[in-house]
Parts: C-alpha cells; structure tokens; sequence
C-alpha cells in the first residue's frame, strides 16, 4: 500500500475549547494500534497540496518531497491518531494559547468539510511498543491525550497524570486519570511536581512521557535518576518545543533525546 495519500474533512467539533476534533476520510485499508503517528502535510496558502511520487522507500519519498518548489511544498508536522472507524480516523489539534499560529493550528482554526490534506504513514516501522509492568505510569500534557486515550485501551494497571491548561480542557477517558489544571501556572511544572509524589506500587515500573520537549526531559530525569528506572522501561516523545518549531534545528539536547532513543 502506497504510505502517502489524500485525507478528506467530513465532520469538525470541539471536544473541548482548545481542542479542535477533525474526522478525515481516506483511511481505509490502514492497520491500526495504539499510539499511532502520521505525518499530515498542510498546503502553503493558495495551492493544493501537492504529494510526491508514490515510493514505498521513506527516504526517497522524503527526497522527492524536498525537491517540491518551496513555495508549492506541503509543510509536514506529525500527529496522534485519535479514534478510527473503519476508513475514518479522528485528528485532535490543540490550539496553544498566546503568540503566532504554526501552520497547522492556523488550519486547525478554519478546518471545514472538504477540506483535503496529504498523509504520510502511519508506518509499522514507528510503531512503539505498548508498556508492561506492573504499574504503567502514562503522563502528558494536553498535546498527549490523543494517544493517552488509545494506550488506555490496552494498558488497565496504569496511573495516569494529564497537565492541562484548566478544568475545561479534561476529556473522557477509559481510566482514572489525575487531571492537573494549570490556571495560568508554568507549564509542566504541575506534572512533574505531582509524577514526584506519586505512588508508583512495589512492583515493576514502565513510564510513557510525551508532551513539551522540556518537560518530558525533566520528567525522565526524575525517573531515572530519582526513582531509579532503567532507561530502557520508558517510551517518551518530545511533541513540541516551547518557543521553537519543528522547522527549527535540534537543540543539543534534542540530539541528546534522539540518541537515547536509538538506544547510543
């Protein structure tokens, strides 16, 4: 099956007043599991988007992607399947509060059935295992729910920690989950400061992390270094950078992050 494609809006909702629920059509055929991530490439204004040659290989369709004149390429940011029905899926879009809309919360806003974004993926390949222990800590901040939810649906012994901007920001979920409300407060200082007083049970521990780069550094640090984890018992994933985006180079401790991730 060609990993790239088209995806088609036929329904938006607000689940909550920062989150921004788009269903796509265009997704049949996918095989599904949790935490699973895609690319989505969003149109520069006035085009449509425009997809590379169909190549099963990522680096050469990354290549070809490259060579799309700057002004026609598709801007690429990756994203958590949220739900899927048979050939939908649902896509959350969390609308950060204060300076300028990235491309893709600026289409977020405005997103109307009909609309059409290119895909790439979801690939096997990315696919991160689904944490065992005795006690599974899930902790995140509002850009996590989407794949806290879907973990959620095969993990029942997890202890589960969400930082959000308030209590109008906490969605349904299949467990209890320890909403941390912000109300103005720094950004993942709630989680980290509730993570380190948790009581994670005697047994064995796994963690998943995800969220603001930062925080989910200093929550592996605490784990690692304060509750004595192995490393290897965490999956963790950096979604965004306060004050940077994905266009940005990678800070040394980005490259820090990816080389603990590839195991060097």
């Amino acid at each position: 099956m060609n990993p790239a494609g088209l995806l088609e809006v036929t329904a938006v909702r607000r689940p909550t007043p920062r989150t921004v629920r788009v269903t796509f059509t265009g997704a049949g055929g996918w095989e599904s599991w949790p935490d699973q991530q895609l690319k989505l490439l969003f149109p520069p204004p006035g085009h449509p988007v425009r997809l590379p040659a169909g190549d099963d290989d990522v680096m050469r369709w990354y290549q070809a992607y490259l060579a799309i004149p700057e002004d026609e390429r598709p801007v690429m940011r990756s994203y958590t399947v949220r739900s899927r029905d048979g050939g939908t899926i649902d896509v959350d879009f969390v609308l950060h509060s204060g300076g300028t809309d990235g491309p893709a919360t600026a289409w977020a806003r405005t997103a109307a059935p009909g609309d059409v974004l290119g895909h790439y993926g979801p690939d096997a390949a990315y696919r991160r295992p689904v944490p065992k222990a005795d006690t599974v800590l899930l902790a995140g901040d509002e850009t996590a729910v989407p794949a806290i939810a879907t973990l959620l649906s095969e993990v029942d012994n997890a202890v589960v920690f969400v930082e959000v901007p308030d209590a109008a920001e906490e969605q349904p979920l299949p467990a209890e989950v320890h909403w941390l409300h912000r109300d103005g407060a720094a950004h993942g200082g709630l989680l980290l400061d509730a993570v380190r007083g948790a009581s994670l049970g005697p047994g064995s521990v796994a963690a998943w992390l995800a969220g603001e780069a930062g925080m989910v550094r200093s929550l592996r640090r605490h784990l690692v270094n304060e509750r004595g984890l192995d490393k290897h018992a965490i999956e963790f994933t950096g979604y965004w950078r306060r004050a940077l985006t994905q266009d940005d180079a990678p800070t040394p401790e980005d490259l820090a992050d990816a080389r603990e991730k590839l195991g060097g």
